[in-house]
């Protein structure tokens, strides 16, 4: 049994088992939607220059977890694609394989001779998923990064306060672009069955920022007017706020029913305002918060972070410690729920990670194989394809391509 027999015979009930996809992605989007498939069971074949690799394996700083984030479950194969026999190469892979993703720059797959085009003439069958800024249209030449299209789309201004927009805490749009890009994806397999030709699939930052403003432009529309930043929206309930306690750390409390105040006054002992004709609605404790809200944080603080989340947790009332993502690591949920995945860094080094926020069955997508390291597990794809072994010797001793087998799963 070779290893790619071992491993679907060791991962029986994935649902994407046996579809093959090439990934032609760097930074965040690409990455992302070759992450989805290939924790769903694609085989996929991240395509890296020879050497060096995917330059997210070396950032530092802000971006040095890319690469350990976003590779898990992934083969890589190196080849030098600016020479005519990396390019040559890669076409004869095509034939191999379901799905091509790509999120180069505007106009360079054309440029390399590898674009959609002559891809499709050489599989038909194949769904190429282009992932870019921008549609076709008047910015479809222009670059983006995830920042760019949170500012100009909307996002920022609605994340900061007014004058200072802000960006946020994540790669959202890179990561929902990526996402939208697998919907497509799936939706283009599913067709083939009965068509038996792949389709080209797009997805772009710029406009999956738009999709997440749809709810604004939806309430300027039928409000008409324009929505503030969140930091400053209207009150629409009495308690929904962040509360310092008196160990120095903060607790959101989000209070948006009656029958949540009852059970909030009974649980923290506040008697006198469960009796309280003043505060028995919504409306009311809003119009009395000149007085009311700041004996409310006054009690409050005089509590723990334990012991404030301990009575929320008690009376059933939403609430949510402020944490770091590093806190993560130790979450009892997370780790007792198994939403986490202990996977290598490009150093040697271990750190836990989320897996697919998706279950089957009640089942997670588990990993199966480590963050690979240049040009690990592309031998497969050449064997399959029909690459002899005297060829592949070839083709690494002129530097265009570097492969070797998988380490353990």
């Amino acid at each position: 049994m070779d290893s790619e027999q071992h491993e679907q015979a060791a991962t029986p009930s994935l649902p994407l088992r046996g579809i093959r996809v090439l990934e032609l992605g760097h930074n965040i989007m690409g990455p992302a939607c070759g992450l989805i498939l290939a924790d769903l069971g694609a085989d996929v074949y991240k395509i890296e220059r020879p050497g060096k690799g995917d330059d997210t394996r070396w950032l530092q700083g802000f971006g040095a977890g890319f690469f350990t984030c976003f590779n898990r479950n992934k083969k890589s194969l190196a080849i030098d694609l600016k020479r005519d026999q990396g390019r040559d190469l890669f076409l004869r892979l095509v034939e191999q394989v379901d799905v091509l993703i790509e999120n180069f720059a505007p106009g360079t797959v054309d440029r390399l001779g590898i674009g959609a085009e002559i891809c499709r003439q050489r599989n038909p069958r194949l769904v190429f998923c282009s992932l870019k800024g921008f549609m076709p249209g008047p910015y479809a030449h222009r670059l983006a990064l995830d920042e760019v299209v949170q500012m100009m789309g909307g996002l920022a201004y609605m994340t900061g306060p007014s004058g200072k927009p802000m960006r946020a805490g994540a790669s959202v749009t890179d990561i929902l672009s990526g996402s939208f890009g697998v919907i497509g994806i799936l939706a283009a397999l599913l067709e083939r069955q009965q068509s038996g030709q792949g389709k080209v699939v797009q997805a772009t930052l710029f406009e999956s920022v738009a999709f997440l403003m749809g709810q604004h432009m939806a309430g300027a529309g039928v409000s008409g007017q324009v929505p503030p930043p969140m930091p400053e929206r209207g009150r629409a309930w009495s308690v929904y706020e962040l509360f310092t306690t008196r160990d120095g750390l903060q607790v959101f409390i989000g209070i948006t029913s009656d029958r949540h105040w009852r059970r909030f006054c009974t649980t923290f002992g506040f008697a006198d305002w469960a009796e309280d004709p003043r505060l028995a609605t919504n409306q009311g404790r809003i119009e009395a918060r000149s007085w009311f809200f700041p004996e409310l944080q006054n009690r409050l603080h005089m509590l723990t972070r334990e012991e404030l989340t301990t009575l929320a947790e008690r009376a059933g009332i939403p609430f949510a410690p402020v944490c770091q993502p590093v806190d993560l690591w130790n979450d009892p949920h997370m780790n007792q729920s198994g939403g986490l995945a202990v996977t290598e860094t490009p150093s040697g080094k271990e750190v836990k990670l989320p897996k697919l926020p998706l279950r089957l069955d009640g089942h997670s997508f588990d990993l199966r194989l480590q963050p690979p390291a240049v040009g690990e597990g592309g031998g497969d794809l050449l064997v399959q394809a029909g690459i002899g072994e005297e060829e592949i010797v070839a083709l690494e001793a002129a530097g265009i391509v570097a492969a070797r087998s998988c380490r353990r799963r």
